[in-house]
């Protein structure tokens, strides 16, 4: 008998089903044909952050991969296999249309990004952009990527900052002052989304990854840059003028150690 699907699983299936259907459904053949890779808020370029590995001739996993262009991005940068998994069927429903178009050959995989249920060992690559990152529980789905690697396999995450969530109000927009505490900061429900996300301190992070075998290699903060301008759909959250002071995102690297 299969254990129960924990309760954020269901709230937040309802909240992409609704996103899908308002904004990333006609949006995410744009965000497939990007010409090269960028990532978050500000569109921050790879060639900037410079967090990924060499891809090519690699087998990658996306945790929560939503609509999926940025498995699409990685076929396409030489990736040999790339595997989605999303637990969202109208977000999959997306992602099979344009690969079925654009004939990437991504599989994609309903499925809990905690509890995949693909084979242990079998990927080069884990990455998640504001996917599992987010909104699965870090102390369940950074133990699985580590599970899905092969030694030497890297975890590539995308996260809002640390400090943005701690001036983040629980409506409104980020603060220039602490809006939470950061002792026990673990589940967040938003009363807006409804949506639930999990958010931690760095120094969790950096515990959890150790745990699970994974090595930090490095942790990039994202600032907005010069020219930035609001998101179109998440900006409501995240001024300009905030994000050029104080970092908005975090980009993590660990590799599984021998």
């Amino acid at each position: 008998m299969s254990a129960p699907e924990p309760d954020y699983l269901r709230v937040n299936r309802a909240h992409w089903t609704k996103v899908n259907a308002e904004y990333t459904d006609a949006k995410a053949e744009t965000a497939w044909n990007e010409p090269e890779i960028s990532w978050g808020l500000w569109n921050t370029p790879e060639t900037q952050v410079k967090v990924l590995p060499d891809v090519r001739g690699k087998d990658v996993v996306e945790l929560g991969c939503g609509t999926a262009y940025v498995s699409a991005w990685l076929k396409r940068g030489g990736a040999r296999r790339v595997v989605g998994v999303d637990i969202t069927p109208a977000q999959l429903d997306t992602a099979r249309r344009l690969n079925e178009k654009q004939g990437l050959g991504l599989e994609l995989v309903e499925a809990n990004a905690e509890a995949t249920g693909l084979p242990g060992g079998a990927f080069d690559l884990a990455i998640s952009e504001y996917g599992a990152s987010i909104w699965c529980d870090p102390y369940k789905w950074i133990p699985e990527a580590a599970r899905l690697l092969r030694r030497g396999g890297e975890l590539v995450f995308l996260r809002n900052s640390t400090l943005s969530i701690l001036c983040m109000p629980d409506e409104g927009a980020v603060q220039d002052r602490l809006q939470r505490p950061q002792r026990g900061m673990h589940r967040l429900e938003w009363a807006d989304g409804p949506e639930i996300e999990f958010q931690l301190g760095h120094g969790d992070f950096v515990r959890i990854l150790r745990d699970a075998g994974l090595e930090l290699l490095d942790l990039v903060e994202i600032f907005a840059p010069e020219g930035a301008v609001r998101h179109p759909y998440y900006g409501e959250y995240m001024t300009v003028e905030w994000a050029r002071r104080w970092p908005s995102e975090e980009m993590w690297r660990a590799r599984k150690r021998d």
